[in-house]
């Protein structure tokens, strides 16, 4: 088997600093790591949001300190280190004090629970001055491919697409492959990506046409190439390193995401506990196709069931009705919705039960 996170051999030569990139951003995140107590704890939230705050703000003093001979890039980082920074102020409305350091300080910060939901995973930085110009360089801009994220993205796509994969192959043990792929799908989606790279600042930084940012699909999508580049920067520039970096990173990233999916596991048997209820010798419980399933592009789908009762006195009386992306979820989600109807339910439960008395 193929140790992924194993050294391997870059065409990159990095550049003298990236060591101190390097360092700097495991510090962050072992920082991040040692104040966090609980990964769903609103503590660990809010840790997240000061620390990135905490780099925004190391990045503008850093400006400040070397601006006279700053190049063209550095000037990049601090417009949108600076936006991005005034955009977290603006969001943090309940910020009641804030206490600076640099340097390996700390930036303490009293925010509420919804400002706390804004936080993000620290970026992992990119160690080759030369990757991390082209990750912001469209192809419309330079006529030197290499100096472009045109390559980069579709590396950046491939190592995405193998990540999602695995954390969904892990995380949900028993659905099966046509499932993984549709959540896998909503990791890795364009809109997925774009949002992101937005949250990130990325976009600011890119050098682009001039007409791209006022078309929306167009944008969209040049953002989206923008974060796959910036994956597949990260695991170039870090030959020991970079592929588990960029793993853990995205893992985190998808986690609240992945956690929205999560049922309890009573919750994937309402088909069963319907049926317990209101079964019996005769007694149909059909799940029917309410409608033609709805395309939703790459060979997915959106079906929509309906459950009905014959029998106990009523013939095909509609009980509930479900969506999903297959047959099996969307039949089970309406077995749910006919158990939400208590009423309904509890009047067929004694219907049945004066049935079974009078035998």
């Amino acid at each position: 088997m193929i140790n992924m996170c194993s050294k391997r051999k870059s065409v990159f030569s990095l550049p003298s600093d990236s060591e101190k990139k390097k360092a700097k951003y495991n510090d962050d995140l072992q920082l991040a790591k040692d104040s966090i107590p609980s990964t769903h704890s609103p503590q660990s939230k809010e840790n997240n949001f000061v620390l990135l705050r905490t780099l925004l703000q190391d990045i503008i003093q850093s400006h400040g300190d070397t601006q006279s001979h700053g190049s063209q890039t550095d000037t990049d980082i601090f417009t949108a280190a600076t936006e991005l920074d005034a955009a977290l102020q603006r969001a943090a409305g309940t910020i009641k004090s804030t206490t600076k350091r640099y340097e390996g300080a700390t930036l303490a910060l009293e925010t509420s629970e919804a400002n706390v939901e804004c936080s993000l995973p620290p970026l992992p930085p990119i160690l080759d001055d030369m990757l991390e110009r082209a990750v912001f360089t469209h192809p419309g801009v330079s006529n030197n491919s290499g100096a472009t994220y045109d390559r980069l993205e579709v590396l950046g796509d491939a190592y995405i697409e193998l990540i999602s994969t695995k954390l969904i192959w892990d995380r949900f043990q028993d659905i099966p492959s046509g499932q993984i792929s549709q959540i896998r799908e909503r990791l890795v989606k364009n809109e997925t990506l774009s949002d992101y790279a937005s949250k990130y600042g990325l976009d600011s930084r890119a050098s682009v046409p001039p007409d791209y940012r006022k078309q929306p699909k167009r944008w969209l999508k040049t953002k989206a190439d923008i974060f796959e580049a910036y994956v597949a920067a990260v695991v170039l520039s870090d030959t020991s390193n970079g592929y588990c970096v960029a793993e853990e990173w995205l893992r985190q990233l998808w986690s609240p995401k992945l956690e929205k999916l999560e049922k309890p596991k009573s919750a994937l048997h309402a088909k069963e506990a319907l049926a317990k209820k209101i079964m019996g010798k005769g007694i149909k419980l059909n799940y029917i196709d309410e409608r033609p399933p709805a395309q939703r592009g790459r060979g997915l789908q959106t079906y929509f069931i309906g459950v009905y009762l014959t029998g106990w006195g009523w013939n095909h009386k509609h009980l509930g009705s479900g969506q999903g992306s297959n047959k099996a979820i969307a039949g089970n989600e309406a077995a749910e919705q006919a158990l939400l109807n208590e009423p309904l339910i509890e009047k067929i439960m004694e219907v049945k039960k004066a049935h079974l008395a009078q035998r």
